[in-house]
C-alpha cells in the first residue's frame, strides 16, 4: 500500500487498498436526467455534495451526505481546502457501502455548493473509481421542477465496503507542476482561472485565462454547459478545445467543476490544480500577474 503525495502521509488505512496507477481511459462519467435517476435509483448511491444543513433541510431520497466542506482540510503548510488522503476518502466512501465499482449518482445546485457536485466528481475520477459516475443535470432543482419528492430521512448506508484505490495522477496537479508548467509534459497546458472578475482583478497566475465558473452552468437549474455552448465559450476566451486546461480556484473545489464540465463537455485531458491560488501564495517564490 502507497500513498502518493508527501503531505498524504500518515493515514491509518481500514479498508481500503492501493494498486498501480490507471489511465484516463478507464473514467465513466456522464450526465443523467431525474427521469432516469428515478428509475434506476435502486442500483445507484447517490451523494449530495450540497453542505451538510441542506441535505438535512431535505434530500433526494436515499441521498447521503458528501459535501468538499466535510472532506477537505488544512495541510501542514498552512494550506486550506486541501482533499483529504486518499485512504481516508476511501473509508469514508467504503462506509457508505461504496467500492470502485460502484455505480454512484452526483447532485448539487451548483451555487449554494460552489461546484460540489463536480468536486465529487472529479475526486472519484481521482481515486481511480471504475464504476459509473453521473451528474444529475440541473441538480436539485431539476428534481424538484420534475415533481419528484425530496426527503428529510437519514439515508441508511449499505454494507461496509472496500474501496480500492487506483490514483489518476493526471487529473490532479501539484503547485511543483504549476511552477515548472511549460517543460516536460506540461509543455502544452494552459492555466484557466475560474475565480469571479474581482478575485481574477485582485491577482492570478502568470499567464492565466479567466473563465469564471459561473459561466459554465445555464439556465435556472443551473445545468453544466452543453458541448456546443462550452466549446463556443472556450472559443471567445481564446481556449484551444483540444488543448490541455489546468483548473484552478482558491482551492480546489470551482475548479475542480471546471475540469467536470471540461470532461463532459469535450472527453479531452484536463486537470485540477488542487490546492490553488492558497498553495501558489504560500509558495517561495510564487509570484501572481495582474
Amino acid at each position: 500500500m502507497r500513498v502518493c503525495r508527501g503531505w498524504l502521509a500518515g493515514t491509518v488505512l481500514v479498508g481500503v487498498a492501493f494498486s498501480n496507477v490507471v489511465g484516463a481511459a478507464g473514467v465513466d462519467l456522464g450526465l443523467l436526467e431525474p427521469s432516469e435517476l428515478r428509475e434506476t435509483a435502486a442500483d445507484r448511491v447517490i451523494l449530495d455534495a450540497r453542505p451538510r444543513r441542506q441535505w438535512q433541510a431535505g434530500h433526494l431520497p436515499g441521498a447521503h451526505s458528501f459535501s468538499w466542506q466535510e472532506h477537505t482540510g488544512t495541510d501542514a503548510a498552512g494550506v486550506p481546502h486541501r482533499v483529504h488522503p486518499p485512504a481516508r476518502l476511501a473509508v469514508d466512501l467504503g462506509r457508505l457501502g461504496i467500492d470502485e465499482a460502484t455505480a454512484v449518482a452526483v447532485y448539487g445546485d451548483a451555487d449554494t455548493s460552489w461546484g460540489g457536485e463536480g468536486w465529487v466528481c472529479w475526486v472519484l475520477t481521482w481515486l481511480g473509481h471504475r464504476g459509473p459516475v453521473r451528474l444529475l443535470a440541473g441538480g436539485v432543482q431539476s428534481w424538484q421542477v420534475s415533481g419528484l419528492p425530496l426527503s428529510r430521512e437519514a439515508s441508511a448506508p449499505g454494507p461496509v465496503a472496500r474501496y480500492r484505490v487506483q490514483l489518476r495522477p493526471e487529473v490532479l496537479h501539484t503547485v511543483e507542476q504549476v511552477e515548472g508548467r511549460g517543460r516536460g509534459e506540461d509543455a502544452g497546458s494552459t492555466l484557466v482561472d475560474t475565480r469571479s472578475t474581482w478575485e481574477w482583478l485582485s491577482g492570478h497566475l502568470p499567464g492565466a485565462i479567466h473563465l469564471p465558473w459561473k459561466s459554465l452552468y445555464a439556465g435556472p437549474e443551473r445545468r453544466p454547459l452543453a458541448p456546443v455552448a462550452y466549446q463556443t465559450l472556450l472559443a471567445e476566451r481564446g481556449l484551444d478545445p483540444d488543448g490541455f486546461p489546468v483548473f484552478y480556484c482558491t482551492g480546489g473545489v470551482r475548479s475542480a467543476y471546471g475540469w467536470t464540465v471540461h470532461y463532459l463537455a469535450t472527453g479531452g485531458p484536463a486537470a485540477n490544480f488542487e490546492g490553488g491560488m492558497e498553495a501558489w501564495r504560500r509558495r517561495s517564490g510564487g509570484k501572481e500577474g495582474r
